[in-house]
């Protein structure tokens, strides 16, 4: 047996946003396996307690911690900052999956309204995050910073064009503050996930035409699982990726390899 500490994340704290479930929970499942003090945070106090529950159950130690914020909320986010650091510890870690899509149709019909909301949530506020967490990584001249982008990205659409185009500018957003803190020790990368069997994304899944689709489509033959990222997110958290920031994964089944 190979004794390796790869993907060992023992002693670190792991901040996680829009990870009550989904692909957020599968990640802060597989820190709090992988051994760190984990803190997961979405609007909902009760879904949060009961996620927390159940991983503490899973991994056999009261690793995850639940505390309600709003992501696309400028001061939830520095309160859900600050009691992490009271609470657990300085932050080693941050996975920003929170993200919103609130308008279907074409892009040049978007309400201002709802552009702004789309743009703030899925954008600026991963800046904010980004800010509020930094100085402890720098301080330690260590520390990794992941945020859940899309394939969407990646092309055009006549229906959910804004989502992508505020995933694009995401991406721009990590490459940027790859730039900017990498000589810092900070890490920063993007996962771009192509349709996962999650609740926020069920409306593109849950019907005969996806499953049709995957069938026949995606090379590996099958939808996207929020279990699917629990090891990547490992290994971007950890010392396994130190030389690895500013890209944008795709975790796609094999769809977009031509992108």
């Amino acid at each position: 047996m190979v004794k390796t500490k790869h993907f060992d994340l023992t002693g670190k704290v792991a901040l996680l946003t829009g990870a009550s479930k989904g692909m957020g929970r599968a990640m802060a499942e597989a820190f709090a396996a992988h051994g760190a003090s984990v803190v997961i945070s979405s609007r909902k106090q009760d879904q949060l307690d009961e996620a927390a529950a159940e991983i503490n159950k899973s991994c056999g130690a009261q690793r995850v911690h639940a505390v309600a914020a709003n992501a696309g909320r400028k001061e939830e986010l520095e309160a859900l900052v600050e009691r992490t650091r009271r609470d657990v510890g300085p932050i080693d870690i941050v996975v920003g999956n929170a993200g919103v899509n609130i308008f279907y149709g074409p892009i040049s019909e978007i309400p201002d309204e709802a552009y702004e909301k789309t743009m703030k949530t899925n954008v600026q506020a991963n800046l904010w995050l980004a800010r509020l967490v930094v100085p402890d990584m720098i301080d330690k001249g260590s520390g990794s910073m992941m945020f859940t982008a899309s394939v969407g990205a990646y092309k055009p659409s006549s229906t959910l064009g804004l989502y992508g185009t505020s995933k694009l500018t995401l991406i721009g957003l990590v490459r940027n503050l790859a730039l900017e803190y990498g000589p810092k020790g900070v890490r920063v990368n993007a996962i771009c996930p192509g349709i996962v069997k999650t609740d926020f994304a069920k409306a593109l899944w849950d019907n005969p035409e996806a499953e049709e689709r995957a069938n026949s489509q995606i090379p590996m033959r099958r939808l996207g699982e929020p279990d699917d990222f629990g090891g990547l997110a490992v290994f971007l958290a950890s010392d396994s990726s130190s030389y690895m920031t500013g890209q944008a994964l795709t975790v796609c089944g094999g769809t977009y390899m031509w992108s």
